[in-house]
């Protein structure tokens, strides 16, 4: 039974595909009345002057004006994750609505499958599992070779929080690490990675044994690698992608692949996701795709919850919210 004397909060769903995960539901449920999407339609004269916030949780409940025109008592939402491409925050904002989302949680987690992805490209380890397994294999072959990561040079594209933690993890490697970003990182954070500025994208690209994506999705950032940034990579470089799918031109990264211009890929990120079945990406051998589980451990994902919870509470009372986003 559910405290009628706590706020309304709008979730998708619990469970399922795309619901708010189970366990979390005891959590929520001390601070919230929970109402789903589906209980919301099916009663929404009841609701619609009750509901007072939202957890956007894997980008759902989809937020569009018709939402918003019918919550009068909304305060906030709080989105899941980093990215809040999903959100359209001048319409938001433009019903006096606040934003959150929740960056803290995620930090160590994505930069963890950042170096995951970077290990596994780099010594073929998906490739080598399936020769290890596969019904056909006779033998080891003595030229199955991969590229050395030790001393190797990283590129990161996008030196936020995330990215300085891949700059963390990578130095214990031994690696040289390049970023470029909007705004250069102060010195004593450079020196504490060995990171080294690059003002020039290009240069980057040129340098790097292995580049490493880690913006945000915005319109400067869309289709931010084509053709011409491929083209300046080395043929024995790979791309790491754990930022959106939309970030890379998708079908010059094929052609790419396809034709050595790069070596190899791996995305935890695609668009769209999942990819159709019979997308070329699919069928070649030096790509390697996870299904966007930068954030999914035990740990992270309720961790997401309790910050997103902070700043639900916060707006609710009036508060500044630890991770409140701003309309450009």
């Amino acid at each position: 039974m559910q405290d009628p004397k706590l706020p309304l909060l709008l979730i998708n769903e619990v469970g399922g595909t795309l619901g708010v995960l189970e366990a979390h539901v005891p959590f929520l449920k001390k601070h919230f009345q929970l109402i789903t999407m589906k209980e919301f339609l099916e009663s929404k004269e009841c609701y619609r002057a009750q509901v007072q916030a939202i957890y956007s949780w894997w980008h759902k409940p989809v937020i569009d004006r018709e939402l918003l025109k019918s919550l009068p008592n909304l305060k906030v939402i709080s989105s899941a994750g980093v990215g809040t491409d999903h959100l359209d925050l001048k319409l938001i904002s433009g019903f006096g609505v606040r934003i959150a989302n929740t960056p803290h949680a995620v930090h160590s987690t994505t930069a963890d499958i950042g170096m995951a992805l970077l290990l596994a490209a780099a010594r073929r380890l998906v490739e080598g599992c399936q020769i290890a397994v596969s019904s056909d294999t006779g033998y080891f072959s003595n030229n199955w070779l991969g590229e050395e990561v030790t001393g190797a040079t990283l590129g990161i594209i996008g030196m936020g929080s995330i990215g300085y933690k891949i700059a963390q993890r990578a130095r214990a490697f031994e690696m040289k690490i390049l970023y470029h970003n909007r705004n250069r990182r102060k010195e004593d954070e450079e020196q504490a990675v060995g990171a080294c500025y690059c003002g020039a994208i290009e240069d980057l690209l040129q340098q790097s044994d292995f580049v490493m994506l880690v913006v945000n999705l915005t319109p400067r950032t869309y289709k931010l690698i084509g053709k011409k940034e491929l083209q300046l990579m080395k043929p024995t470089a790979s791309l790491i992608n754990i930022s959106r799918g939309q970030v890379v031109d998708q079908d010059m990264l094929v052609e790419a692949l396809q034709t050595g211009v790069i070596k190899s890929a791996a995305m935890d990120v695609t668009y769209p996701e999942p990819l159709p079945r019979d997308h070329p990406l699919l069928k070649l051998k030096n790509v390697i795709i996870t299904p966007h589980v930068g954030i999914k451990t035990h740990k992270t994902t309720f961790m997401i919850t309790e910050e997103a919870v902070s700043n639900v509470l916060a707006a609710l009372n009036g508060l500044p919210m630890p991770s409140e986003v701003f309309p450009d």
